[in-house]
């Protein structure tokens, strides 16, 4: 057996100073992550940024690998081994670092995204540029992130002798292989192509409100593939993300979030029209729903069955303000008939008619 240093009088075995070598690379490693760690959090009292918190919630663990891993791959020059240990070992780190610095490279775009995600806030009144940009930024990160993963088995997989030979043989047949992966993935290609569509021509974005397969609900999440929609009684509606392409929908949100809202009652053609209006504007007035844009009340119909549609008009600044506002107003304005003028609510009318005989 071959020795190397001694130590107390004794000779110390070749194998046992590699492990001593590696240990004390990521002792080093450990203690150098400790101290960027610290420092980070000094910082984070110092200076109340969102992008020090983040980068200590998300880069905490990764970077806190890679360092030792980093440090235990440049000691591993100073190992002294035959080739059939060093390979495997060589090999082993450069695959662990790989996937230790994609891994960084995955949480540092997460970083980003709490950075932005604290700029564009969704919770304002008007949030029309803040849903723009959030829905081009959820798929840009997916699509980054999945475009790491790919990169990252790719160089893993190619760092194998034996895979490069397949690579060089199976090139042969890539056109032929090209043609069938285009067919076989049309449809895959075609979400990715209408993801990009999506997330820069913007039919929809995060958070709208859409009318979509007799639904009412919320873009609660846009992927790749797929878009994800709330519905009001928080059922969620998923639909491929090419349906947003080639089907119409009604986007309640597109240009701004005020909408206008209707309530139609149907009544007798004795109802006096001006009180109507005179207790919509009290109500409205006093409706903390209302924008204070629209207050309108007109006869919009008559039926065949001897009433009046009267359409009440009125805006707000969203949807579910509208709806609610919708609501409190078709309440308030029946009972006030039923109180006022209970003789013009729909009633059936029946004519008779005596026959007199011999007259």
């Amino acid at each position: 057996m071959q020795y190397l240093d001694n130590i107390f009088g004794y000779p110390i075995p070749l194998f046992l100073k590699n492990i001593i070598i590696g240990i004390v690379a990521l002792i080093i490693g450990a203690f150098v992550k400790f101290i960027i760690h610290k420092l980070f959090l000094l910082l984070s009292r110092w200076w109340s940024s969102i992008i020090i918190k983040s980068t200590i919630k998300h880069l905490r663990n990764p970077i806190g690998l890679f360092i030792p891993l980093l440090f235990l791959n440049f000691s591993s020059s100073l190992m002294v081994m035959s080739a059939a240990w060093r390979l495997p070992l060589t090999k082993t780190l450069e695959i662990a670092l790989t996937v230790t610095f994609a891994l960084i490279l995955i949480r540092f775009i997460n970083v980003l995204e709490d950075y932005f995600y604290l700029k564009y806030d969704l919770n304002k009144e008007n949030n029309l540029k803040e849903r723009k940009i959030r829905t081009q930024l959820q798929f840009v990160r997916k699509f980054i992130v999945s475009l790491i993963i790919l990169i990252t088995a790719a160089i893993i997989l190619l760092s194998f002798e034996s895979m490069r030979k397949i690579g060089a043989g199976l090139l042969t047949g890539v056109g032929i292989g090209g043609i069938i992966i285009g067919f076989a993935a049309q449809k895959s290609l075609g979400n990715l192509l209408a993801g990009f569509q999506i997330a820069f021509t913007q039919p929809i974005r995060i958070d709208d409100v859409l009318i979509v397969e007799g639904e009412w609900g919320k873009v609660e999440e846009i992927t790749l593939t797929y878009v994800v929609v709330n519905i009001w009684d928080q059922r969620r509606l998923i639909l491929p993300i090419t349906y947003f392409i080639e089907k119409p929908f009604q986007n309640w949100t597109r240009v701004s979030a005020d909408l206008l809202g209707t309530v139609f009652l149907y009544l007798d053609y004795t109802i006096p029209i001006e009180p109507l209006r005179q207790e919509m504007t009290r109500l409205l007035s006093s409706n903390l729903l209302w924008d204070k844009r629209v207050n309108v009340v007109q006869v919009t119909d008559s039926t065949k069955d001897g009433s009046i549609e009267v359409r009440f008009l009125m805006s707000a600044s969203n949807s579910s303000r509208a709806f609610d506002l919708r609501c409190n107003i078709r309440e308030a304005m029946i009972a006030f008939i039923q109180t006022n003028y209970p003789e013009s609510l729909p009633k059936k009318r029946l004519e008779f008619k005596d026959k007199l005989d011999g007259i």
